[in-house]
C-alpha cells in the first residue's frame, strides 16, 4: 500500500486560528500526542518570529520523540539580503532542527504587489534559500505559497518557481492553496500537471475557506501528492486548515493508503479530544469520525435498523477510530431506543413488559415540556429505574426558602433553608452561598452528609441554563443542566421549570440521587 506522509502544523498554522493560543507547555503536550499517534512531521513554529517558538524548539529536544520529525517554519531570504546574512534563515539554523519548511511566492501578483520585488529576484530568493539550508544538511520543504492561484494566473511562472526550488535541492515541493478558494476537480488537474513536470515528491497544504480542504487534499493524493499538511481538528487562520482528524481515516480506511500505524487509528478520537482540551476549545458534537454525535442514533427506525446491522446507518465501525455508538432517547424515540439504553445501563427490560410503552410515552411528554435527556443520561436512568420500581425514595423535599441580603457596600449574600425528609427523619438546615444555586447545593449536601458521608466526595462541576421560550421574557421556562463529579466519574442531570430555582432543585436532587444509587462505584457514570 502506498504511503502518505502526514505533516502537522497545529502548533504553528493552527495557532493562527481565532481563539487558539498555546503556551510552550501546551505545545509540548500536543507534540507528545502527535508522536504517539504516528505523525511524520510536526511543525513547531517560526523560530524567527517570537521567543516562545524558539523556547519550544529548545525544550522539545528533551522529549525523545520516537516517530515525528520536528520541523521549523520560515520564509525565503529577504530581497537584497544574501541567504547567509538573512536573520530568518539564521534563526532556523539556531533552532537545531533537522527539517525545515520555507515558503516562497509562486503567484506573480503576490510577488509584485505584496513582496514588492521583481519576478526574477523572487526566483533567486527561492533558489538561494533552499540551497543555503541544504548546504547545512537540512531536509528542506519548499512551501509554494498561493500556488494554485498563481498557476491559474500565470502557469509558466508558477512552475518556474517550483523548478528553481527543485534545482536547489528541495526534498519536497508543497503546493499551497493559501486562499482556500480552489475546488477539488481543478486542484487535482493542477497537481497532476505538476507531478508530470517535477521529479521531487509533492505535498499539498489546503485551507478551508470553501469547505473543501479535506476534499482537496484527498484529490491531491489521488493525483500524485504523497504528503499532506494540515492541523488537528482543522484549526487555522480564517476558516482553518485541512482537518487531519478527518483526512487520515478517509485516506487510510476508505482509500487504502498508509498514513499511521494501523493500531494507532483507535487513538483518533482521544487525540482529537485531548487537543481540544489543551486548546480550551469545546469539541463540536457533530465533528465527523470523533464527535460525540458522529455515531449517535435518535430516530426509532434508525435505531431498530442499527441494532440489526450497524452498517445500515454507520459508514464504519465507531471503535475503528476510537469512538462509540450512542443511542439517544427523545421524543423521536421508539421501543428500540429504550431497549438499547436499558441494555446499555444493565437494566432488564423487554418489549413484552407493559412498562416499556408507558415509559416511552412519559419520555415524549417530558421532552414536550422541555426536558432533554440526550445530555443528561443520569436523569434518564433515574426515570427509567423509577418507572420499573427499582429505586428507593431516600429523601424528599418538604420546603425550600431562599433568603437574599444586599447592602450598599457589600456583595449579595444568599442563604438556602431546606426542610426535607431523609428516610423517616425530618431534617431542617441552612447554608450560605455565592448565589441561590450555590446556597441550595450547600444546604442539600449539608442535610444529607450526616446520613451519607460519602456525599462530601461529589461536587457540581458545571451549570448551564437555557431559556426555552424567549418570547415569554422573564416568565420564560428554563432548562437547567448540571454536571457533577466525584473526582473519578462525571454525570449529568436536567431540570425544567418557569422558575430557575425549581429547575435547579430538580437537577441538583437528581444528581444526589444518582450518586447515592451507586455509592462509591457508580457503574454507569460517564
Amino acid at each position: 500500500m502506498e504511503k502518505v506522509y502526514i505533516y502537522d502544523t497545529t502548533l504553528r498554522d493552527g495557532t493562527q486560528g481565532e481563539g487558539i493560543s498555546l503556551s510552550v507547555d501546551d505545545k509540548l503536550k500536543i507534540a507528545r500526542l502527535l508522536d504517539r499517534f504516528g505523525i511524520h512531521y510536526i511543525e513547531g513554529g517560526w523560530p524567527g518570529s517570537n521567543p516562545k517558538d524558539m523556547e519550544f524548539f529548545q525544550k522539545v529536544k528533551k522529549l525523545s520523540l520516537k516517530t515525528s520529525k520536528i520541523t521549523a517554519f520560515g520564509s525565503t531570504r529577504r530581497p537584497g539580503v544574501p541567504a547567509e546574512k538573512d536573520e530568518n534563515l539564521q534563526k532556523i539554523l539556531e533552532s537545531g532542527v533537522e527539517t525545515v519548511a520555507i515558503f516562497g511566492k509562486t503567484w506573480d501578483f503576490q510577488v509584485t504587489h505584496a513582496l514588492n520585488t521583481t519576478l526574477d529576484n523572487n526566483l533567486d530568493m527561492i533558489e538561494d534559500s533552499v540551497r543555503y539550508l541544504k548546504s547545512h544538511g537540512l531536509e528542506v520543504m519548499f512551501d509554494a505559497e498561493h500556488f494554485f492561484d498563481g498557476f491559474k494566473s500565470n502557469p509558466e511562472y508558477a512552475l518556474h518557481a517550483l523548478k528553481r526550488a527543485e534545482q536547489a535541492g528541495a526534498d519536497w515541493i508543497v503546493l499551497c492553496d493559501t486562499n482556500g478558494g480552489t475546488l477539488p476537480d481543478e486542484l487535482a488537474a493542477i497537481v497532476k500537471t505538476v507531478k508530470e513536470k517535477l521529479q521531487t515528491p509533492i505535498g499539498v497544504h489546503c485551507h478551508n475557506d470553501s469547505e473543501c480542504a479535506v476534499a482537496n487534499s484527498l484529490a491531491a493524493v489521488r493525483a500524485g501528492a504523497t504528503q499532506v499538511q494540515g492541523t488537528i481538528n482543522g484549526y487555522g487562520e480564517r476558516c482553518g486548515n485541512t482537518n487531519l482528524i478527518s483526512l487520515i481515516p478517509n485516506l487510510q480506511i476508505k482509500q487504502g493508503y498508509v498514513c499511521v500505524p494501523e493500531e494507532k487509528l483507535r487513538l483518533l478520537t482521544s487525540l482529537s479530544r485531548q487537543v481540544h482540551e489543551i486548546a480550551n476549545v469545546s469539541p463540536p458534537n457533530n465533528q465527523p469520525f470523533v464527535g460525540l454525535s458522529a455515531f449517535a442514533h435518535k430516530g426509532g427506525m434508525h435505531v431498530s435498523a442499527v441494532l440489526k446491522s450497524p452498517e445500515t446507518y454507520e459508514h464504519l465501525p465507531p471503535d475503528q477510530v476510537g469512538n462509540a455508538r450512542r443511542v439517544l432517547v427523545s421524543e423521536l424515540s421508539g421501543q428500540s431506543n429504550l431497549l438499547y439504553k436499558a441494555r446499555e445501563l444493565n437494566i432488564e427490560l423487554d418489549k413484552s413488559n407493559p412498562a416499556c410503552k408507558s415509559l416511552i410515552q412519559k419520555i415524549k411528554q417530558m421532552e414536550h415540556e422541555g426536558y432533554q435527556y440526550e445530555g443528561a443520561e443520569a436523569s434518564f436512568e433515574l426515570m427509567l429505574r423509577q418507572g420499573l420500581g427499582e429505586t428507593e425514595e431516600v429523601f424528599s423535599l418538604e420546603s425550600i426558602q431562599i433568603l437574599v441580603e444586599k447592602t450598599a457596600d457589600a456583595p449579595v449574600k444568599m442563604v438556602a433553608v431546606i426542610k426535607m425528609r431523609v428516610y423517616d427523619e425530618v431534617v431542617h438546615t441552612a447554608a450560605e452561598g455565592n448565589g441561590p444555586v450555590h446556597a441550595l447545593d450547600n444546604a442539600l449536601r449539608k442535610a444529607l452528609s450526616s446520613f451519607f458521608p460519602e456525599i462530601r466526595k461529589m461536587q457540581l462541576t458545571d451549570y448551564k441554563v437555557r431559556v426555552l421560550n424567549g418570547e415569554e421574557a422573564t416568565a420564560a421556562k428554563v432548562r437547567v443542566w448540571i454536571e457533577s463529579s466525584d473526582g473519578k466519574n462525571r454525570w449529568s442531570t436536567v431540570g425544567v421549570s418557569a422558575n430557575i430555582i425549581e429547575a435547579s432543585w430538580q437537577a441538583l436532587s437528581d444528581s444526589m440521587r444518582y450518586f447515592l444509587l451507586y455509592g462509591k462505584e457508580p457503574v454507569a457514570m460517564k
